[in-house]
């Protein structure tokens, strides 16, 4: 007959043994399989949130809020909500196409290829950031390249190179993906020529919803590093129920 001692060893033995049997799984995993589990936590099939963004220079600074709608990789919009000046201008994503209305002049915007690179309201974010016209998961190739320690959380780190007829504005990043919870810690940005262009950091990690997730994103460009940007994540919901119609053009006008 087992005695009151034992019961608690055997619950410490099964608590080793399931811990070092989900770090055997973590550590079979593939790196793009890593990336697209970091890629889901902090996305979820759908997601939408609040959120807002310091453009931080040497002798200025704004800040900007918004609201974001996304369902999978497919479909985004954004609406930005203060200050006054940029309030009702929204952004919308379907696929690879892109739009921007301005309520000020009732203009609606298609957005080229050529703009994707280009800074996002000003930010060091660009508008592919923003409207997630690549993908982590699918344009690129991945490899682990060892493990490091960010912000006290061991982290594979992963190099990604863009497939050749992918449509994308960097030519590698590197990635710090935390083992234990699948969180981007790091991002490194670089051009065709190798050179880092960014980098951004995920900070604050707190519980948003159901999961735990970054809830402060800083993006420091490489040659300017007396400026950043820096996003606070207010509030975000996950898999929530949204449809495909909701993502179209003459939402963009009305949706406040």
């Amino acid at each position: 007959m087992m005695n009151r001692l034992q019961i608690p060893a055997l619950i410490f033995i099964a608590g080793l043994l399931l811990a070092s049997g989900i770090l055997m799984a973590q550590q079979n995993l593939s790196a793009k399989e890593i990336v697209e589990k970091a890629d889901k936590n902090m996305d979820g099939e759908s997601s939408i949130s609040t959120m807002s963004m310091s453009i931080i220079r040497p002798s200025w600074e704004r800040t900007l809020e918004f609201k974001n709608w996304v369902l999978g990789s497919q479909y985004a919009l954004t609406l930005v909500t203060s200050p006054a000046k940029e309030k009702g201008q929204t952004f919308l994503k379907r696929g690879n196409d892109m739009w921007n209305y301005l309520p000020k002049i009732g203009r609606l915007i298609k957005l080229p290829p050529s703009m994707m690179s280009q800074g996002w309201m000003g930010s060091d974010y660009t508008n592919d950031d923003v409207l997630k016209e690549s993908s982590m998961v699918e344009d690129y190739d991945h490899k682990i390249l060892g493990e490091e320690i960010i912000e006290d959380r061991k982290c594979h780190k992963i190099e990604m190179i863009p497939h050749e007829e992918a449509t994308i504005v960097w030519g590698k990043l590197l990635c710090w993906i935390s083992q234990d919870d699948f969180l981007f810690m790091k991002t490194e940005y670089f051009d065709e020529d190798s050179y880092l262009i960014r980098t951004e950091l995920g900070r604050e990690i707190k519980m948003m919803d159901d999961r735990l997730i970054p809830t402060i994103l800083e993006i420091i460009p490489a040659d300017e590093p007396d400026q950043k940007t820096v996003v606070h994540i207010q509030s975000i919901d996950f898999n929530v129920k949204i449809r495909e119609s909701f993502f179209s053009q003459q939402n963009m006008k009305n949706i406040r």
